[in-house]
């Protein structure tokens, strides 16, 4: 078992910066690949980044690239989603999960929810206009 805990969410005005972190607990985390997943109101939870075993970052598309940068601390097991540059459309619940990387076979396994066996409770990031 693997338990994930965000922090860092709050209300920052647009243009503003965040830290989110997610720490785990319960195994070695080295061996998880990590994503960001968000979900705003009424809306579907969506894909944010995600961060391989080794260090490098996964994103989809061009929404968060150039603004948000993933990256891990194995030795704290943490990762944190350093996010610039803030809009009021990324206002959203941040979810941190984890999944074992022998569990993924392709790049796309990344994007999807379904991937991950272990999630975080959430935090809110607010962004106003």
């Amino acid at each position: 078992q693997v338990q994930l805990v965000e922090s860092g969410g709050g209300l920052v005005q647009a243009g503003g910066s965040l830290r989110l972190s997610c720490t785990a607990s319960g195994r070695t985390f080295s061996n998880y690949a990590v994503g960001w997943f968000r979900q705003a109101p009424g809306k579907e939870r969506e894909f944010v980044t995600a961060i391989t075993t080794s260090g490098a970052s996964i994103y989809d598309g061009d929404s968060v690239k150039g603004r948000f940068t993933i990256s891990r601390d194995n030795a704290k097991n943490t990762v944190y989603l350093q996010m610039n540059s803030l809009k009021p459309e990324d206002t959203a619940v941040y979810y941190c999960a984890a999944v074992w990387i022998s569990s993924l076979s392709s790049t796309g396994d990344y994007y999807r929810v379904q991937t991950y066996d272990y999630w975080g409770q959430g935090t809110q990031v607010t962004v106003s206009s």
